[in-house]
């Protein structure tokens, strides 16, 4: 069995971060994360592998420009990390049930990580601070008529 150091916990965040969400390269899921692992955004529901993941982050950064993750506090101890994060983009597309405002919106979050043997990222679990999200987005947009 292989255990995950500390620095390279440390690197699989920080790339996770800096390659996924911020770069939106998606080339890179297979060699940071599980085919199998999960996902539980502050966004929505649990999502499972890749393809479940893909989607989220389509959502995100199809609604959000320039979105963008900046680590505050990382956090390291064996197979585990702990994130504290800024999240911010321009939002220019349909977004929690928000017309675009073409406004920068910004909120902060947490993720707890956990690697798999392999040395991948297993498991991510966020917690983000939504209400300031979604008073940004009330006060700078209208809700959609639809609904």
């Amino acid at each position: 069995m292989e255990w995950v150091t500390g620095m390279e916990m440390r690197a699989l965040v920080e790339a996770f971060y800096s390659r996924i969400w911020n770069a939106g390269d998606l080339s890179v899921l297979p060699a940071l994360l599980r085919e199998d692992f999960t996902f539980r955004g502050s966004l929505g529901a649990e999502r499972k592998g890749h393809e479940g993941f893909r989607a989220y982050v389509a959502m995100v950064r199809g609604a959000l420009r320039e979105y963008r993750c900046e680590v505050l506090d990382l956090v390291v101890e064996d197979r585990r990390a702990f994130a504290r994060v800024r999240f911010s983009g321009v939002h220019e597309g349909e977004f929690l049930g928000f017309a675009p405002s073409g406004e920068r919106v910004e909120w902060l979050g947490a993720a707890m990580f956990t690697s798999a043997d392999d040395g991948r990222i297993a498991d991510i679990w966020v917690l983000g601070d939504v209400p300031t999200l979604l008073e940004q987005l009330a006060r700078n947009a209208r809700p959609r008529s639809d609904r």
